[in-house]
């Protein structure tokens, strides 16, 4: 099997044009007309992982971040991201990036995965992207879904934790009053603070929010920043399913090595 023919999968789950502006998805590095021996799949591509796909003789790296984000314009060796590719050139492994086109589709996207885990009903997108549909589901950033029954914030905060295996939660102060309607984005999300606000959400979840971003809830709605990679480490099990119910007789093989750059005391 060819690597265009993985490619053109993943594409057909979350299309390529879906990317944001500013992102880079799509093939890095690498041939597509390469034949596939195997791919590893990881949320980030470090040197760790590009040394467990050789161990594996796996061929394709499908990450959910892109290992090149700005223009690389020298191949020195001077940072990781230079040496990363230098090396997957070297060893002809294709490096593969579904990111933001992944985010901001519906059904197996990024965010009804956090959201059935969480156990919510009546989930839609949180901001759709105007005149964007597929496959009968609105295109756009985020997702917003309730509760079966309302619960008390606290308690709705420790089940959060323990569900997304976060390290930690930073929140705003609570408001005394029941959580039943929950917005998220998995990532980085404070641009859709406003808009969770907006739709009365209780509690907006995501992470990388700075200091002063917290007071932005303002007493409307509780913030709780979970963390990047804990918010998004379950979209490698979920790129597994995804692809092994349509490569079934192909060696798709998921990172075991924890790429979290961000360690807790």
């Amino acid at each position: 099997m060819k690597i265009s023919e993985i490619i053109d999968y993943l594409h057909e789950v979350a299309p390529n044009h879906f990317q944001e502006e500013y992102d880079n998805s799509g093939l890095l590095v690498g041939n597509a007309d390469n034949e596939a021996t195997a791919a590893l799949i990881s949320l980030d591509v470090t040197e760790e992982i590009l040394d467990e796909a050789l161990a594996l003789n796996a061929n394709m790296i499908i990450s959910h971040h892109p290992i090149i984000f700005g223009g690389l314009r020298r191949l020195t060796g001077r940072n990781y991201v230079e040496r990363i590719v230098a090396k997957a050139i070297k060893n002809d492994i294709a490096l593969f990036a579904i990111h933001t086109n992944l985010d901001n589709v519906y059904q197996n996207g990024v965010n009804l995965n956090i959201a059935e885990r969480l156990n919510l009903k009546n989930i839609r997108i949180l901001q759709p992207k105007e005149k964007l549909t597929y496959l009968d589901q609105n295109v756009g950033a985020g997702v917003i879904g309730d509760l079966e029954n309302p619960v008390e914030e606290t308690f709705f905060l420790k089940e959060l934790k323990r569900k997304m295996e976060a390290q930690s939660v930073k929140y705003t102060a609570l408001l005394n009053k029941p959580i039943r309607k929950v917005a998220l984005c998995g990532g980085s999300g404070r641009f859709l603070l406003e808009e969770a606000k907006r739709q009365k959400a209780d509690i907006f979840i995501s992470s990388d929010f700075k200091y002063h971003e917290f007071f932005d809830a303002d007493n409307q709605i509780v913030i709780a920043d979970i963390g990047h990679f804990e918010s998004e480490q379950f979209t490698i099990q979920m790129l597994y399913k995804i692809l092994t119910k349509k490569f079934n007789n192909f060696a798709l093989h998921y990172t075991k090595v924890n790429t979290n750059p961000v360690n807790y005391l």
